[in-house]
């Protein structure tokens, strides 16, 4: 074949297939690009969850349960310090963000949380969170003896650890009318064993029953039968030798409950 027929061939081939490569792409290209983005999309979904995250959702979780626990006990200018025991079980994907739930919070200073992933079989991994905890908190201004009802110069606020004391009290309102249940030296933090009600009313002792209704007011003498603090029902017997339940109201003063 001469040479300028076989340029002639060659020519006319290529045209022809110039020709072919336009329909093709425009058949296929539209399947193409739809398998494509599947791809991608299920490659970028199942992303590994890296133990920092998690470790970070659940430390989140643990200030929100400080939090609430501050504001619960009434703790002024709470400050924490929260660490996670990391889990040593690998991590596997998962197609959404993990959510971390509370399992055991009853203790602030060692909480549980559990991370989940939402995917339908998805994995489940329990965290403990150890945290340290200050506040200012009240203490006892000065050495207080057993029975002593706290006067406002007995307590103040300082801060402390009360890593380990979450009982301790933040509102000095509430330490009004209270009374050390034992010897308590000066600087020690109280918590609400150490306190209670002040007795007001003593076994054998005379009391006045005072009863009042609209702008009448009625009082007589009686003997407690019974040692009470305020609002406490105690038995008392009037001077007629009667046995009333009365309520305590006051230091040697009762009211009538019936």
């Amino acid at each position: 074949m001469a040479t300028s027929q076989i340029a002639s061939n060659v020519s006319t081939d290529l045209t022809s297939r110039l020709k072919v490569l336009p329909m093709f792409n425009t058949r296929i290209l539209p399947r193409i690009v739809p398998l494509l983005l599947i791809g991608t999309i299920k490659v970028s979904e199942a992303a590994p969850v890296t133990p920092e995250q998690l470790a970070a959702q659940v430390q989140r979780a643990a200030q929100v349960e400080l939090k609430r626990h501050a504001e619960l006990s009434n703790w002024v200018e709470p400050e924490f310090a929260v660490e996670v025991v990391r889990n040593t079980r690998p991590i596997g994907p998962c197609n959404a963000v993990p959510r971390v739930e509370a399992q055991d919070v009853r203790s602030p200073a060692r909480m549980r949380f559990v991370a989940i992933c939402p995917d339908a079989g998805g994995w489940r991994y329990e965290f403990v969170t150890r945290a340290r905890i200050s506040a200012r908190v009240a203490i006892a201004a000065n050495d207080l003896s057993s029975g002593k009802i706290l006067a406002p110069e007995d307590v103040l606020l300082e801060r402390h650890d009360i890593t380990g004391t979450p009982d301790a009290f933040g509102d000095l309102a509430v330490l009004q009318e209270t009374a050390a249940r034992r010897t308590i030296r000066a600087g020690t933090v109280l918590r609400q064993n150490m306190l209670a009600a002040p007795t007001l009313v003593k076994r054998g002792e005379a009391v006045r029953i005072v009863a009042k209704r609209d702008q009448v007011e009625v009082s007589m003498a009686g003997e407690a039968m019974d040692t009470g603090a305020r609002g406490a029902t105690v038995r008392v017997k009037n001077a007629s030798g009667v046995t009333i339940r009365a309520r305590v109201t006051d230091v040697g003063q009762v009211e009538p409950v019936d």
